[in-house]
C-alpha cells in the first residue's frame, strides 16, 4: 500500500511539530508527508524548512480546511489517502492497525480507529453518543460526525468516484463527506484508540460558527437529493433533517429571529411531505 499522508494546516506552527513527529514515528512508515499550508503568518514554512525536509510543502493562499485537503488530495502519488490534522496526533500503530484491518477486508475502502480526547490536557471520556463503529454505518453518521478525517485512511478511488471535500461548505464538511461515501460503502473499524485529539483551543472550527446543525443540514438535502440512498436509509435522512430544521427553527424564534425560523420551518414542513 502506498500511503499519502495530508496535513492541513493554517497559523499552528504550535502544533504542528507535534503531528508531524507521530507520522514519522509510525512502525509503518507513511509513503510520503505532504503538508498543505492555507496561507499561514506565522513561519510555518520556515518551520518546515528547517526541521521537516523529508516533508513536501505545498502553500496556497488561505481558503479553508476543504480547499487545503482538496490540494493534498490532488498532489498526492499514493493510492490510499490519510489525513492528520495539524491539532491532532497519531499513535505510532496506526498506520500499521488500519492496513492489517483492511488486510482482512480486502474489498473495503474505508478505514477508521478509535481515539482518545484530550482537552486543556486531560483525558476526556467520550459519550455514548459519539460511539464510533465498522459496517454499514450511514445511519450512525446523521446526528453528527462519527469518523475523525485524522483518524480516516481512504482509498483515493473512492474521491473519484465519489467527489472529494465541499469547498464551499465553511464547516461539517467531513460529515458530509462521509455521508457520501457510507450511503453505499461498508467501513472497517479499529477499536483500539490510534490517535489523539486535541481539542478546547480557540480556533476551533467548532468555536467559530453558530449552529453547527446548519451545515448539516446542506450536507443532508444534497445526499437525499443525490438518488443514492436505499428507500430506509432515504427516510432516515429526511426524519433527521425534520428533527435538525425543527431544533434550529426553535431556536431561531427564541431569539426573535423571525425570517430564520420561518426559513427552517419551511424545510421541515417540506422535508415531512417528501417523507
Amino acid at each position: 500500500m502506498r500511503i499519502s499522508v495530508v496535513v492541513p494546516t493554517f497559523n499552528r506552527g504550535h502544533t504542528l511539530p507535534r503531528a508531524l513527529d507521530s507520522i514519522l514515528c509510525q512502525r509503518l512508515p507513511a509513503t510520503e508527508i505532504i503538508v498543505v499550508d492555507d496561507g499561514s503568518q506565522d513561519g510555518t514554512e520556515d518551520l518546515i524548512r528547517r526541521r521537516y525536509s523529508q516533508v513536501r510543502y505545498l502553500r496556497k493562499p488561505n481558503g479553508g480546511v476543504s480547499s487545503a485537503r482538496n490540494r493534498g488530495i490532488s498532489a498526492a502519488d499514493g493510492d490510499w489517502i490519510a489525513f492528520l490534522d495539524s491539532d491532532d496526533a497519531w499513535l505510532p500503530d496506526k498506520l500499521a492497525a488500519q492496513c492489517a484491518a483492511l488486510g482482512e477486508h480486502p474489498n473495503s475502502r474505508l478505514c477508521h480507529t478509535q481515539e482518545i480526547w484530550i482537552r486543556h490536557g486531560r483525558w476526556v471520556n467520550q459519550m455514548n453518543k459519539h460511539a464510533k463503529s465498522g459496517g454499514y454505518i450511514f445511519r450512525a453518521c446523521l446526528p453528527r460526525c462519527v469518523i475523525s478525517p485524522s483518524a480516516a485512511l481512504l482509498h483515493r478511488s473512492l474521491f473519484d468516484e465519489l467527489g472529494i471535500f465541499d469547498e464551499a461548505l465553511p464547516a461539517c464538511e467531513d460529515y458530509d463527506l462521509w455521508l457520501r461515501i457510507c450511503a453505499t460503502e461498508p467501513v472497517v473499524f479499529v477499536p483500539a484508540p490510534q490517535i489523539r485529539k486535541y481539542g478546547g483551543h480557540a480556533d476551533q472550527l467548532s468555536r467559530r460558527y453558530w449552529g453547527m446543525d446548519r451545515f448539516r443540514i446542506r450536507a443532508l438535502e444534497k445526499i437525499i437529493g443525490s438518488g443514492w440512498l436505499k428507500a430506509g436509509d432515504h427516510a432516515a435522512a429526511c426524519a433527521m433533517l425534520i428533527l435538525k430544521t425543527g431544533i434550529l427553527a426553535a431556536g431561531a424564534r427564541k431569539r426573535g429571529h423571525v425570517e430564520r425560523a420561518a426559513y427552517y420551518e419551511s424545510k421541515q414542513t417540506e422535508y415531512a411531505e417528501i417523507n
